[in-house]
């Protein structure tokens, strides 16, 4: 049975859910508040890119001060140790956020499945206008708003999710990666994004025209064959109206788009707040203007086009039309403004025809009292109708006056509640964080800075400090420590890479990306030989230090030739070497004996640690044995054996003289 895998000692990893091009996306539980979560961790072949680790933590920090319904929370932040052996390879750590679990699908999904109606996008434009007020109120810029990043819950709520590239406001002049790629998505990419210009709230506005733009017609407002093209479209050329590409978009919503997808920022809505009115009322039918005084207008065109009338026959009924016989009249729906106008237009009296009526009264012997007598209860209905109508007026004013005040005062109170700014000093960073958080005070900013008394990754203290009296919501800078300011380089000779990149970071240092390598005859291969600066040596905190590790491989001297072999063995023995000889001997009748003459592998070549070296040594040819010649076989038999002549002679001598005495 598998391990269940088990984060902070709280979090357990589940099923594999989303996948996006910086991190991984599991389904979780967290065991200690018993609740469904989602963790998004950090893919482990990014652990090591410190521009993908900053854009991680940046995601969290962006979003743990958002507290709005129809944004992804965030419960807690940390960091998982791959590898227990501090000598292990892996000993990485990766960073992970854990945040609320949405059952639902995202607008992607939704699209591609044609599940989408002109209502729900209405709707879901809206809910996502909704969080850019308020993240844009926190200062935070989305940068990459687009369908797959807005989920759609099983209710039909809205949940914008993945700051990965949210940066504050003060911060947001920074729009280029460290690779001076432009951020964001092609299709959904503002034209100052395109530029690589500073950001604003706007630019999340151009966004949200682009995906309310494929929400109501199924694509986005510029297409094209590669991302270059798609940008350039965004930089140099006007959308298409929607109603031309579906006809079941009203008009209403074209200047509203046109108004969303202008290229200068200044153009455009200025705050989403004003983009989400400006949707309602188009989906009233209102089409939106710049022009506030065109607003009576619009409204009067769309009566008359409902009434069969043209605009100016609608204008004057509704000028002529008295408002408390407007309201008096029961056989119409009061709620339809084009029925009440046009059918009270006939009992309408102009100041024209009560002057007519008055001298056709006066030609016929009527006096201007009597004439007046007999309209009195006309006047008496006019004039009540027009007192009820002030009354109601009135009311409504001081009603909604009052409200505004006691709602007013209410939000003052609230701002002008005070709290005392936490003790943080010694917390990790997620745990000084959720700390000010729950004081209800907003992180504007996280300084990192060198402290001799405070480790390196904890908390110094924030400002205003400790016991300050501020306001709800308002801004603390949190102070993180970088370490001491003076740091003595460790002895890492013969230690992993990994374990010697820990040791450093630990201290407040930084590793440089590329190592060198050099040949060891006593370091094993990938293991530290040395730093610089050296061990010992102090350096100020936040240094960069180089590591040389170990090619495992050692290289041969090219000093044996003309060696003894007992020379060569201590020169090879020699802990800088550390090799083996082996001798091979050869006849060589020009070297002095026990010389070495050549060697294998040729010298300043690379062998392994304690390999062996083969050499060549001289020896004495054996001495050759000549063959004898025919005189020197005449010369010798004499001295072997007497020779035919002399023998006789020899023998002879010897036997004459008994025969002499005889």
């Amino acid at each position: 049975m598998t391990e269940t895998r088990l984060l902070d000692d709280r979090y357990e990893v589940g099923a594999l859910i989303g996948r996006g091009g910086m991190a991984d996306v599991h389904r979780g539980r967290d065991t200690r508040l018993g609740r469904e979560v989602a963790i998004k961790l950090l893919r482990r072949d990014l652990a090591r890119d410190p521009m993908f680790q900053t854009r991680f933590r940046r995601e969290a920090q962006a979003v743990a001060g958002l507290n709005h319904p129809a944004i992804v929370s965030v419960y807690d932040t940390g960091e998982e140790q791959l590898g227990t052996d501090a000598e292990s390879a892996s000993g990485l750590k990766v960073p992970f956020i854990v945040m609320e679990y949405v059952d639902g699908r995202t607008l992607r999904d939704l699209l591609a499945s044609d599940e989408v109606s002109f209502d729900q996008a209405v709707d879901y434009a809206l809910g996502v206008l909704s969080a850019l007020s308020y993240s844009h109120r926190m200062s935070i810029v989305h940068r990459d708003i687009k369908p797959a990043n807005v989920m759609v819950t099983a209710d039909g709520s809205i949940k914008v999710m993945d700051f990965g590239i949210a940066r504050a406001l003060a911060d947001s002049a920074a729009t280029m990666t460290q690779t001076q790629a432009v951020v964001g998505t092609a299709q959904y990419l503002s034209p100052e994004q395109a530029r690589g210009e500073n950001v604003d709230v706007r630019s999340d506005l151009y966004s949200a025209g682009c995906l309310l733009f494929e929400l109501l017609t199924g694509r986005p407002p510029f297409v094209g064959d590669s991302a270059v093209s798609v940008a350039y479209q965004h930089v140099g050329e006007d959308a298409l109206a929607p109603s031309a590409l579906n006809d079941d978009v009203p008009a209403a919503f074209d200047p509203l788009l046109a108004k969303a997808l202008q290229k200068d920022r200044e153009n455009r809505f200025q705050d989403a707040a004003a983009f989400a009115h400006a949707l309602r009322e188009a989906r009233e039918g209102v089409p939106y203007s710049d022009d506030p005084a065109e607003a009576p207008t619009q409204l009067i065109g769309t009566a008359a086009a409902a009434a069969g009338l043209d605009e100016s026959e609608a204008a004057t009924e509704a000028l002529s039309l008295p408002s408390a016989e407007t309201s008096a009249l029961p056989t119409h729906d009061s709620s339809d403004p084009t029925v009440a106008m046009t059918a009270a237009a006939p009992h309408a009296t102009t100041p024209e025809d009560s002057w007519h009526e008055d001298s056709a009264h006066e030609d016929s012997g009527h006096t201007i009292g009597a004439h007046a007598r007999e309209r009195s209860p006309y006047e008496k209905r006019r004039r009540r109708a027009w007192i009820i109508v002030f009354t109601l007026v009135t009311l409504l004013v001081v009603g909604g006056g009052g409200w505004f005040v006691w709602n007013w005062s209410q939000q003052i109170q609230a701002q002008n509640v005070r709290v005392e700014v936490p003790a943080v000093e010694g917390m990790t960073q997620t745990d000084a964080q959720n700390a000010l958080l729950a004081e209800n005070l907003r992180i504007a900013e996280i300084v990192e800075e060198f402290s001799d008394d405070v480790e390196s990754g904890f908390a110094i203290g924030t400002r205003p400090g400790e016991g300050e009296s501020l306001r709800v919501d308002s801004a603390v800078v949190l102070l993180i420590s970088k370490g001491p300011s003076s740091v003595t380089i460790p002895d890492l000779a013969g230690a992993t890479e990994s374990s010697a990149r820990a040791t450093l970071e630990e201290l407040g240092l930084e590793v440089e990306t590329e190592m060198k390598e050099e040949n060891s005859a006593t370091v094993p291969a990938d293991r530290v030989i040395r730093t610089n600066p050296a061990a010992g040596d102090p350096v100020a905190g936040g240094s960069t230090v180089e590591l040389t590790l170990s090619t495992g491989m050692v290289s041969v001297p090219d000093l044996l030739s003309g060696l003894t072999v007992e020379e060569a063995e201590e020169l090879l023995s020699d802990p800088a070497y550390g090799l083996n000889i082996t001798v091979n001997e050869v006849e060589n009748a020009v070297v002095s004996p026990g010389t070495i003459v050549d060697q294998s592998p040729e010298p300043g070549n690379d062998i392994e640690q304690g390999g062996t070296v083969t050499v060549d040594v001289a020896v004495a040819p054996p001495s050759p044995t000549p063959s004898p010649t025919p005189t020197e076989e005449e010369s010798e038999e004499p001295s072997e054996s007497p020779s035919a002549d002399e023998s006789p002679s020899e023998s002879e001598a010897p036997s004459e003289s008994p025969s002499e005495d005889d």
